[in-house]
């Protein structure tokens, strides 16, 4: 009997030297150099690679989307054998969406404040001249079911705004999808959403995938991700590509030390219980707290009630970390922002350091919000784009006094080496960081304040593996340090049990189970809490 060799899948897509020029004064002279790899029909290419790599840089090139300030100085990009890099500027726009289609990283920036969410997915439908207006309705409603969207008939009215991160995600994943491109480039996709809802979206991906032998280009700083979606890998450092091969070998036996150090930073649930100190004194009390939505459902049409928080009570003590987790719509979010009054709470009291700061006005408050910070779960949101980098973190320190400004130069150039960039990074600009680099900006923005209390919002998710170690060992440091108390939001199971002493589950705005991360998620009592943690990506 002769056997047969398994045949080859045709590329779809061709990366071929590609290299890409950064502008002068950056910390590197390309931001991709010299990059070659196929994507095959019908497979999942995992890119890997810490922030600044190079990945996101490599799927815009290939969406024909980079900014100006970047410019692709050498190699092909090959569609189908189309070298996307020589095409019109005509001839890329039918191309986009239809044969290859990108899920961005950030849902808020790519998302049109104005515009309802079934127009927008609807409108990637008509540029193409895709189907009726019958048709394309049908169609969005199928989308917004098939990523997990609840109550799809009222959220294609909905706007951005009406959504939180997790579902604005999910809304960029179905205009992605909208016309079954050939070729899918998804860039962290699943950063802004929970557990559940990512494994629901990581499923969906291979079946539409298998369907259509779709090629997946899969940018993610999860290895647990990978090794739930990958065929393939490709692994990235300062632009250049330092290894590849099939997922299963890279991830039991990679060959380059920088791969070694990316998969020994990856957190696993941790097993043994975090040592306890005697109690120490109450910073934050929440009782009975109460929040509730009036969200529209469009012009004319009756709005309706969404209670984010149904009588949330919890202690947080000096140098005590507690965890809040839940899917994305529980009210995470909007608990810490109801603590530090950027929303105002229905009910209840908050007690801050003795004083329940529920009923205040701002002026009175105002002296407190030093001592009340937050770490924004969007750090392209939340940095001042005309800015640099030196005045967003000087700017409060010397409004509210008590520092000179050389001081506050000083803390502020110590604290960007704290969170791993570098110095000359005070002088720079927003647009000229990445994702991940954003965010430890913004937590150095927070720590200048030396807060008694620290609300981390997904302060994380957007880190890859190596640099969320580095912060969460940052915080752990402040923390021993300073006895600062810290309230942790976040959608990843695994970070949390390994920064923080107690847990405390959201379901539909109200507490279902509290405990230590042991208790939590090695015996979960709740039936939601079993299903967050039996979703958590490559755990066995």
């Amino acid at each position: 009997m002769v056997q047969t060799m398994p045949v080859q899948q045709p590329a779809l897509l061709s990366v071929r030297h590609l290299t890409v020029s950064l502008p002068a004064g950056m910390d590197r002279a390309l931001a991709v150099d010299d990059l070659s790899f196929e994507l095959l029909a019908g497979e999942i290419l995992c890119i890997i690679g810490e922030s600044g790599s190079g990945k996101s840089v490599t799927a815009h090139a290939a969406m024909g989307l980079l900014p100006q300030a970047l410019t692709v100085t050498r190699g092909e990009i090959l569609l189908n054998g189309q070298n996307l890099l020589g095409v019109t500027p005509e001839a890329l726009r039918s191309l986009q969406g239809k044969s290859i289609a990108i899920i961005f990283q950030d849902p808020l920036s790519a998302l049109n404040p104005i515009m309802t969410i079934g127009k927008q997915i609807a409108e990637v439908m008509e540029a193409h001249q895709a189907g009726s207006s019958a048709t394309r309705k049908e169609k969005v409603l199928s989308l917004l079911k098939e990523v997990g969207l609840p109550e799809p008939e009222s959220v294609q009215h909905q706007y951005p705004f009406n959504l939180s991160g997790g579902q604005r995600q999910r809304v960029m994943i179905a205009m992605a999808l909208a016309l079954d491109p050939d070729v899918l480039i998804a860039d962290e996709p699943t950063t802004a959403l929970d557990v559940t809802t990512q494994a629901q979206i990581l499923q969906l991906i291979r079946v539409l995938q298998n369907r259509k032998k779709m090629g997946v280009m899969f940018i993610t700083h999860d290895f647990g991700v990978v090794e739930e979606i990958a065929d393939r890998v490709v692994v990235m450092r300062g632009g250049q590509m330092v290894e590849q091969g099939p997922a299963r070998r890279i991830l039991s036996a990679p060959s380059h030390p920088y791969t070694q150090q990316l998969i020994a930073a990856v957190p696993h649930l941790r097993q043994v219980e975090k040592e306890r100190t005697a109690r120490q004194p109450v910073v934050l009390q929440a009782i009975d707290l109460c929040k509730t939505y009036q969200k529209s459902s469009g012009f004319l049409r009756r709005g309706r009630q969404v209670r984010a928080l149904n009588n949330v009570s919890f202690t947080l003590r000096k140098g005590e970390t507690l965890g809040v987790v839940g899917e994305s719509g529980s009210g995470k979010s909007s608990l810490g922002r109801v603590l530090v009054k950027l929303l105002a709470a229905d009910s209840g009291k908050i007690m801050f350091d003795g004083r329940d700061i529920v009923p205040i006005h701002e002026n009175e408050f105002r002296p407190l919000r030093p001592l009340i910070q937050m770490i924004f779960q969007d750090p392209f949101a939340s940095l001042n784009p005309r800015h640099t980098i030196g005045t967003i973190l000087s700017v409060g320190p010397l409004t509210h006094g008590g520092m000179t400004a050389s001081e506050v130069r000083k803390k502020a150039l110590r604290l960007l080496s704290l969170v791993g960039l570098e110095s000359s990074a005070y002088d720079r600009y927003p647009h000229e960081f990445s994702g991940g680099q954003r965010q430890r900006i913004g937590i150095a923005r927070a720590l200048m304040f030396d807060p008694l209390l620290l609300v981390a919002d997904e302060s994380v998710s957007a880190l890859d593996v190596s640099v969320q170690a580095q912060v969460l060992a940052l915080l752990a440091e402040v923390q021993q340090k300073t006895q600062i108390a810290i309230l942790f939001i976040t959608h990843d199971l695994r970070v949390a049990s390994q920064i923080c002493d107690e847990i405390l589950v959201l379901y539909k705005g109200e507490v279902v189970e509290t405990g230590t991360p042991q208790q939590v998620f090695t015996a979960p009592r709740h039936r939601y809490t079993k299903t967050l943690v039996n979703a958590i990506p490559g755990q066995e």
